[in-house]
């Protein structure tokens, strides 16, 4: 008999269910007895105790489900030592849950705020697997997360939506895609929808540079100019600002987000007709893109052979193609941003793309 507990956390993406699915079906294809307990709503459901039994049926059919069927929310880790307004300790009553069910393993499927957690219940003592989930793909130790194809699909899209309509007006556009502190994603969907700037929260603007690149296109007989802007990108006099000025800024700030401060900036210094784009949540949405259903399969897979192997305290990721068990101790709490000299922003400038530096 093995008993595991699920447990999603932090933002949904499109690959969650298929991940899962992974696991059971690699366990229940090799062990005479399995139980699954799945935690409601993230580690909400494993503080409070909100779980249920889940049978084979509840994985029949999910692989191309989005979101999660067992619901997720956030829940800081900067909190989790302090008690909630109940005065409950959570870590200890996170352990008793666990305790209670007996099980042999917790599967925690999240991103970085979810994987210092799931490192701290294994510094607990707790049989701890993680697998890598944002569609940010910013998740040290890994090349790649699910959820990260799919999102840049959607994103992309929207970027290719928004060229006719541009082309069509003569107008700036700026689409504004998901990725708060790492850019891997306006990145990939900048570069796939073809757009002309991508600003990066790595690589801080110059708003002058930004004029320049629309001004050239302009020269050059170009009638629209669209940027893929990352939600987090900073202008470079932002990023100068100590961290406490720039809080005070953004609590300032009239614009709702960095996409309509930029496009008034641009606006007052050219004359231009700008408009803004913001697929949100979108792009963790719909169905998981056929390479995320493969790499959640594998994933899945390995963590289950992991737990058959009476292996416990990694993260499940990809290396160069294969996949890797990487010591949470060694992966949680650090962040994989995108290095400004990477390859593929020197390939991006070569063929004209501007990052406003």
């Amino acid at each position: 008999m093995i008993r595991i507990g699920l447990l999603t956390s932090g933002g949904d993406c499109q690959a969650l269910n298929a991940t899962m699915r992974g696991v059971v079906k690699g366990l229940a294809a090799n062990v005479d007895r399995l139980e699954v307990y799945g935690f409601m709503n993230g580690y909400k459901g494993l503080i409070y105790g909100d779980y249920r039994l889940l049978t084979a049926q509840d994985f029949s059919g999910i692989l191309t489900r989005g979101g999660t069927i067992i619901g997720t929310s956030r829940q800081p880790f900067k909190l989790m030592r302090e008690p909630d307004k109940n005065g409950l300790d959570k870590v200890e009553a996170m352990k008793q849950n666990y305790y209670k069910l007996r099980l042999d393993c917790l599967v925690i499927l999240g991103g970085n705020g979810t994987q210092k957690t799931a490192n701290l219940l294994r510094e607990e003592g707790l049989n701890i697997l993680h697998l890598p989930k944002t569609i940010d793909n910013d998740i040290w130790g890994t090349d790649m997360t699910f959820g990260f194809y799919s999102a840049i699909n959607i994103a992309t899209d929207a970027i290719d939506c928004i060229h006719t309509t541009a082309a069509s007006h003569n107008r700036v556009f700026i689409v504004e895609i998901m990725g708060h502190k790492v850019g891997w994603l306006p990145l990939y969907a900048g570069i796939a929808g073809g757009a002309d700037i991508i600003l990066i929260p790595e690589i801080p603007y110059d708003i002058n540079k930004v004029i320049e690149a629309i001004q050239a296109r302009s020269r050059a007989g170009k009638g629209f100019t669209i940027l893929a802007v990352a939600e987090g990108a900073i202008s470079k006099e932002d990023a100068a600002l100590s961290k406490k000025e720039f809080k005070k800024k953004m609590e300032e700030r009239k614009h709702p987000s960095v996409s309509y401060e930029l496009a008034e900036s641009i606006q007052k210094l050219t004359g231009l007709e700008i408009r803004i784009t913001v697929p949100g949540h979108t792009q963790r949405g719909g169905s998981p893109c056929p390479y995320d259903r493969i790499l959640s399969t594998r994933l899945g897979s390995a963590c289950a052979q992991l737990i058959m192997d009476g292996k416990f305290g990694y993260m499940v990721g990809i290396v160069n193609g294969k996949i890797k068990k990487i010591p949470l101790e060694e992966s949680a709490g650090k962040l994989k941003t995108v290095p400004p000299d990477c390859q593929e922003i020197q390939e991006a400038k070569r063929i004209g793309i501007s990052f406003g530096d």
